[in-house]
């Protein structure tokens, strides 16, 4: 028994050891994971397929099985699998998948980028109901029978009573020594996050620049799932109209209208109010755009739109700007002027904004989204 116990022991160290291993391989890694898409699309409700260059899993090696009769087509001396006889002179590449928790990769990338955790904002007042199995009492179904509990009340009784036989030692509970489970109902604060992306889809917005978007709100969703309980996500698009849509339809439509970026404000105002009361939930806005409004009309009623409507009611609105060679990239120009004092409150700045001209850039754009711990 004592020998088994030891190979479990030393099986879990194994395991442990991977993990550090695996996860040490994503941390030096993760600037590539960030910017080049090495996340396979096999994203579940908890765990994501990495692969991790690199990492010998054992397998079994076998002897010289050449001796012995052989059968089927081929002459004396035939070398077996190739024309000439020759082995290959390239490296192999080893690939394994592994599964990871959201949790630890998003672990791994606060460490990385030095994330701190959220404080989230007013009263949680959204629970979460459960059971709690908190104490022993006489009467109950035979499913929550505490057979330990049970066993010593009729222990004591026959010790008590003098009829506990050491030479013999059956115990045999009668009903009033039966125990059985009880609990209380225990509502838990529940911190909840409602997400709203919202993306100009015009024509200027390509599939590269849809790309950038994508992983980024993959890693959006990663950290903000690390620091809430319960999240939602919501997706918007808009050309010079917006409207909701489903993630697959987020990340695949494309119009060939102009832009109105308010249509989209307005439109994530109206999602909120109908749904998502702010004292319930905590909310992040993100909007990715190139950047090319239709008027200075429309940039001053995003501004008016920010400041009075969204901006008092969100954790944070974080506006994402992805260079295209078709967009002016004014509207960057036009927040950081309007908001350059920022709308801030003891936590820092409410409105944050960030510049993605490509892939590498996904890495800072994070760090700038979150490193106030919003």
């Amino acid at each position: 028994m004592g020998g088994l116990i030891g190979m479990v022991s030393k099986i879990e160290q194994d395991h442990q050891r991977f993990r550090q291993i695996v996860q040490g391989k994503i941390r030096r890694d993760l600037r590539k994971f960030l910017s080049r898409g090495e996340l396979i699309g096999r994203e579940g409700k908890r765990f994501v397929s990495i692969p991790v260059h690199d990492i010998d899993i054992p397998t079994f090696r076998y002897g010289d099985n050449s001796g012995g009769v052989g059968m089927g087509e081929g002459k004396e001396g035939q070398s077996v699998g190739g024309k000439d006889g020759q082995g290959g002179d390239q490296e192999g590449k080893h690939i394994l998948e592994v599964d990871v928790s959201m949790e630890e990769l998003a672990d791994i990338l606060a460490e990385e980028l030095k994330l701190p955790r959220i404080k989230p904002r007013g009263e949680h007042r959204v629970t979460t109901i459960r059971d709690k199995y908190s104490g022993i009492r006489p009467v109950g179904p035979a499913a929550l029978r505490h057979f330990k509990r049970t066993y010593r009340e009729a222990l004591k009784r026959q010790i008590s009573t003098g009829t506990y036989d050491a030479e013999n030692p059956v115990i045999i509970p009668i009903r009033n020594d039966l125990r059985f489970r009880s609990w209380n109902e225990i509502k838990k604060p529940q911190s909840n996050a409602l997400i709203v992306y919202m993306m100009d889809v015009s024509g200027s917005m390509g599939d590269e620049q849809k790309e950038l978007v994508r992983l980024e709100a993959f890693w959006i969703d990663t950290w903000l799932k690390r620091n809430y309980e319960g999240v939602e996500s919501r997706f918007i698009v808009h050309d010079v109209r917006a409207q909701e849509v489903d993630r697959k339809t987020f990340f695949s439509v494309r119009e060939d209208g102009g832009t109105r970026i308010s249509s989209a404000l307005n439109a994530c105002k109206e999602l909120i109010d109908t749904h998502y009361d702010p004292s319930d939930w905590n909310t992040y806005l993100f909007h990715f755009s190139d950047g090319d409004n239709s008027s200075d009309a429309d940039n001053r009623l995003c501004v008016k739109i920010l400041e009075e409507q969204l901006l008092p009611i969100c954790n944070m609105f974080g506006y994402c700007q992805v260079t295209s060679a078709y967009g002016s990239g004014s509207f960057l120009n036009v927040l950081n002027e309007a908001f350059k004092e920022g709308a801030a409150d003891e936590l820092g700045p409410r409105l944050i904004t960030s510049k993605v001209n490509g892939r590498d850039d996904i890495y800072e754009s994070l760090r700038t989204f979150f490193k106030a711990g919003r």
